[in-house]
Parts: structure tokens; sequence; C-alpha cells
């Protein structure tokens, strides 16, 4: 359980502006936090170098080291020395106190715009428990990005995905869930059978994922916070796969193949009732619901290459966008609705790329041996990818990049090998 009590403060002119040039990273400053209580001095410098870390790895932030500091804080309430963070060149300043009381944690933090010599936005205090503490530090970088960027963070958000071990040919899968860091790792399937494609709810809650248990593709549903999947009725056919939920959770859609055709169908998770979607001698697959839950982007063969389509849900002739050289597939459109993510493949390589809803401005944001199934942060300014790398010891990995190209980083998972991640959204 967290909460948030801000403060009053004033509004100052700091920001970054996220733009498709070339960005240089914003110079901040974050002294460990402040001691407020015995045997508080461990989580107030994890927290502090948590949420730097977080900060940083997005490639809009460089940390100033605590030796090149001038002076620091004498304390939370204390008057903010400008002069001093300014002839560092730090931009801003994140100060915060950490008190513990028994299983308590609670966590209070300022930003400072050192060059307006203003505080930027309000001064919050976080309570959880000390075992949450990374919970809390990840929440102090959200609103530091969204203060600086305007735009939503996404620290505080978990990550399921395969967890693949062994070599090629008999890899043991896994469905394992882990914060967005790689931290906090969970195993939710035992490694009995092949599981692929996890797809998490919109609340978070949920996965859904295709399940090789019975020896053909089936869908399976399972809570996360008591892990035990069941099977999910589906229309009939000879496999059913490539599940995903509806924006309110309370629908799927995925494939159903039978007798070499594959098509779209929609079923209702409570009443089990089954809506038929595409009806076409062609593969449908991968489909993905816009976030206003009016359209869907899916890949089809319909046109003789594996190419992406948009329909509406009420029915209608799907609209073909992608129109580049190469086949594309995997598509998933974005948080924000603003653009739909893919996989390419093209000339002997694979890509992540990113294009309008309406096909335009296509950008490709990454190139390799094998790049695939691509899935969006909450705030739709990230990507998670896999990897694959060549050779007998190669294997999958996950990865991110910004959806402008920059800033490609392999996430630790704690697993031998990573695949096919479905990117959750922002914890309550």
């Amino acid at each position: 359980m967290f909460y948030a009590a801000p403060a009053a403060a004033q509004d100052g002119p700091l920001r970054i502006e996220i733009t498709e040039g070339v960005i240089e990273p914003l110079p901040f400053a974050v002294p460990t936090f402040e001691v407020e209580t015995p045997g508080a001095e461990q989580v107030a410098a994890d927290i502090s170098q948590l949420v730097a870390q977080d900060l940083t790895n997005t490639g809009l932030f460089r940390q100033i080291p605590q030796a090149s500091f001038i002076s620091t804080p004498s304390g939370f309430a204390a008057p903010v020395q400008y002069a001093d963070w300014r002839a560092i060149n730090a931009q801003a300043l994140i100060t915060g106190a950490v008190s513990v009381q028994g299983d308590q944690l609670t966590v209070k933090f300022r930003l400072y715009d050192v060059f307006s010599g203003a505080e930027l936005g309000a001064g919050q205090q976080l309570a959880g428990t000390v075992g949450g503490w990374r919970r809390i530090a990840h929440k102090v970088a959200d609103q530091v990005y969204s203060r600086i960027t305007g735009e939503g963070g996404y620290f505080d958000s978990r990550v399921v995905f395969v967890a693949e071990t062994g070599p090629k040919g008999a890899r043991q899968q896994r469905l394992a869930v882990m914060d967005y860091d790689g931290a906090n790792l969970q195993y939710l399937t035992g490694s009995g059978a092949i599981v692929l494609a996890p797809r998490f709810s919109p609340s978070g809650d949920r996965v859904l994922y295709t399940d090789y248990t019975g020896g053909s593709p089936s869908i399976s549903l399972l809570q996360v916070s008591a892990p035990g999947a069941r099977p999910v009725p589906t229309a009939p056919g000879e496999m059913a796969f490539s599940p995903r939920f509806s924006r309110d959770g309370q629908r799927m859609i995925y494939s159903v193949a039978t007798g070499g055709n594959t098509d779209l169908w929609m079923t209702d998770l409570a009443s089990g009732a089954n809506t038929r979607l595409t009806e076409a001698p062609s593969i449908e697959t991968s489909p993905s619901f816009s976030p206003d839950g009016t359209q869907i982007v899916f890949e089809s063969d319909r046109s003789g290459t594996q190419q992406l389509y948009i329909m509406p849900m009420g029915g209608g002739e799907p609209r073909r966008i992608s129109f580049g050289e190469g086949r594309y597939g995997s598509p998933v459109w974005s948080p924000r609705g603003d653009l739909i993510a893919f996989t390419k493949q093209n000339a002997g390589r694979f890509h992540i790329g990113v294009m309008r809803t309406d096909g335009s401005e296509e950008r490709l944001l990454t190139a390799s041996f094998l790049d695939e199934s691509p899935t969006w942060a909450p705030n739709g300014r990230v990507l998670m990818f896999t990897r694959e790398t060549q050779g007998e010891t190669g294997g999958p990995s996950l990865y991110t990049v910004d959806i402008s190209g920059r800033n490609l980083r392999q996430v630790t998972t704690g697993t031998q090998f990573a695949s096919d991640a479905s990117w959750g959204p922002l914890q309550p």
C-alpha cells in the first residue's frame, strides 16, 4: 500500500523537450537521501541510487557524481544553496528523506529547478513497507521523470515474459514476471510444457498466454498474485493462439486455425460467447486493440505477403497500412494511440519499427539477425522486444529502445534466456 501527500510548491520552467533530434542528457544531482531515524541508512542509500539509475537509464538524464558536489543539503527542509549546484552545472536537484518505524518506510522528496531557483512541482511523501523500497524508489523516479518531460513515467511497472533454459532443441520454458528493470523475478508456471505469447491484462492482475500442455496450441489464463492457470474456452477449431485482452479486460481477441485457414475471434471471458471477426481464405493473427477499443490492428497474408491491416471492431473491410519492402508482423498499438509498433523482415534482417496508424512515417528502430515481438511501456515512449543471437550457444534476450531509435539497452532478467515480453501498466 502506498500513498502520496503533496505539499505546496511553485512550478518552474525546467523541461526536457523530447524530439526526434539529438538530445543532450539533462544533468541532475541526487544527494543521498537524509536519514531521519536510526537504522534507515542503507535503505536511504539504496533508494537514492535506484532513483538515479532509473533516470539515467532513459538516456534523457545524466547523473552528476557526488564527488563533484560542492555542498550537500543540511536537511530536507533547509534552504537550497542554488549557487553551489549551478557551479557544477546541475540543472535539476532531487532531495529526499527516509524514516523507518518497524516494517514501515516513509520517503519524502523534492525536485528543484536549479537555474530558475525554484521547486518544480509539489514535494511528496510516500509510504510502504521496507521490503517494498524498490517500488517507492520507482515511484519517486516516475514523478521526477513526469515533471521534467511532461509525460507519464514507466518505472513502477512489471513485465511478464517467457523464461528459457537449456540448449537449443531442448529448451525448458516458464512464464515469469519481473519489475521493468529485471528485479523481483517470480515464476508463474512450471517447465513441463511450451508456453508462448503471455499478455498482461490492462490492470496487470491477469495474464493470457498460448499453452501447449495438451499437445496443440490452446489459451490459458492465470492470476499473477496466485499462479495456477485455467484453460479458456474458445471458438471451435484445431488451434487457438495469440490471445490479447480487450481494453476493458472483459474480452479476449485471438486466432483460431481450422483446415489451413486462420481467422480472428473474440470471446467474452465471463459468458464464453464467441464472435467471429474475420472470414477470409488467409491467415489472420497477432491482433491488438486501439486504446479506445474501437479498432484492431493485425497481420494477414491476404495480399500474398505478410502485411498489417486495421479494421473496426464493429465489422467492415480491413484497411492495409504497411506498404514498404519486406514482411510485417506482430503489430501492437501504442497506449497513446498515435503509433503502431511492428516486426519487419527484409533482405535477411529483422527490425523493430513504428509507423503512424495510417501507415505513414515508418521508422525502423533496430536491425539484427532476429528482432521480434515488440511491447510498449505504459507511457508509449519505450519499446521492449526480443533479440535472438546466432550459433549453437545463442538464444533470446530482452532489449529496450526509445521510439526515436536511441538508447538501445539489454534488460537483465536473471534467467538464461528471455523472450516474448508483455509490458504491464503502472502499478497502483
